[in-house]
């Protein structure tokens, strides 16, 4: 797990006999935490070995005033931390779907992969006539006609007006007036102008699309419902496969960043979250359940030029905003248990109990009596 922190915070100094604030500078720490968060875990794998691997000094034995002043001090912080976990993921154009002829014909017409697909464009052609690209969510299911309610319709209409086409009100009626606006389009198209939308000549998607492949070839037959393209979404998204017991690191409308393999970091949002089972595979009996995330890009020209790619999605697995936080190594270990940090003020040092809360990329949150931002306290040289 790694854990990022952006904060304002103090160089540590060597050790002075006087009380005094260094001039604080922006800094970005990324680094590996090997942490027990709860004390089940801390007693599994040894106290001892967890403490002083954080380089929490006097651990195993009992911590003492010192007459001496520390090696080195720094002030407490303010600050937010962050731990965050990595997972590998797979840039792309998201999951693909797939578009099927709905008479039988000869495919004449295909697009070219990678091509983009808006509303009204042609997605393919049978026996020379196009199956248009309209939007909407509801899949076309039957052939739209006067004295047809529903809201296929209501779909229909308003791609039509979208397309420029008027002369009837947008609802769930296919009126006269919609029929009329059906034969300007078929006639635009080249097509029959009979006033009904048949099925097959419409595909509805959410919006523009991308082609991804092909399961026909142009000069082949095709039937109803068989498969002639794939296609995807036009935005670069990221698919991640989080196991089942890391899934709330994911949860829509969450942030995640992006490592790309052209060195680039990209900001983004998680915009979809589900359940996925896999079929069992190689040595595996068993089929899996895993959690697909979903994260696009804020910005996509960050990825120009990359289609498909290998990339780290980073999440945040735990945050505190405007803690009070030191160095873990600022923590030693007091008589009688528990943690406390040596506050330097003057001529005098004093251990002072704290509690402590998250750790993360080498700095602990504490709070404690006379605890405050700019406290000064003693660390490791």
């Amino acid at each position: 797990m790694e854990a990022d922190i952006s904060v304002e915070t103090a160089e540590p100094t060597r050790s002075r006999r006087r009380r005094g604030r260094g001039r604080g500078k922006k800094i970005v720490i990324t680094t590996v935490v090997v942490l027990a968060a709860a004390a089940a875990g801390v007693a599994a794998i040894g106290v001892d070995k967890v403490m002083g691997a954080l380089g929490v000094s006097g651990f195993g034995g009992k911590a003492a005033a010192s007459d001496t002043a520390p090696p080195a001090t720094t002030e407490v912080a303010r600050q937010t931390l962050r731990q965050t976990q990595d997972a590998d993921g797979e840039l792309g154009y998201g999951p693909t779907s797939t578009a099927a002829s709905r008479k039988p014909g000869t495919v004449t017409w295909l697009p070219d992969s990678g091509d983009t697909i808006k509303r009204g464009d042609p997605l393919f052609a049978v026996d020379t006539m196009p199956t248009t690209l309209m939007y909407g969510t509801a899949p076309a299911y039957r052939d739209m006609k006067v004295g047809d309610e529903g809201s296929d319709v209501k779909q229909l209409e308003k791609n039509l007006a979208k397309l420029g086409y008027d002369g009837f009100t947008v609802d769930k009626e296919f009126t006269a007036d919609t029929a009329t606006a059906v034969r300007e389009w078929q006639d635009d198209l080249g097509l029959k102008e009979t006033g009904t939308v048949t099925l097959g000549q419409v595909v509805f998607a959410d919006g523009a699309i991308r082609i991804d492949s092909f399961e026909a070839e142009v000069g082949l037959a095709t039937g109803p419902d068989k498969s002639v393209l794939s296609y995807t979404g036009t935005d670069k998204v990221v698919a991640i496969e989080l196991e089942a017991d890391d899934q709330q690191l994911a949860k829509e409308g969450d942030k995640a960043t992006v490592s790309l393999p052209n060195g680039e970091t990209a900001d983004g949002e998680i915009t979809d979250v589900s359940s996925l089972i896999k079929p069992p595979s190689g040595q595996q009996e068993e089929s899996e359940t895993v959690i697909q995330v979903l994260v696009s890009l804020d910005d996509d020209s960050v990825a120009k030029g990359l289609s498909q790619a290998a990339v780290t999605a980073t999440f945040t697995a735990s945050e505190r905003e405007d803690v009070l936080t030191v160095p873990v190594a600022a923590l030693v270990a007091l008589e009688g248990g528990g943690f406390g940090v040596e506050v330097v003020d003057g001529d005098k040092t004093e251990q002072v109990e704290v509690e402590t809360g998250l750790f993360a990329a080498g700095r602990v949150e504490i709070s404690g009596s006379g605890i405050d931002e700019g406290t000064v306290v003693g660390v490791p040289e």
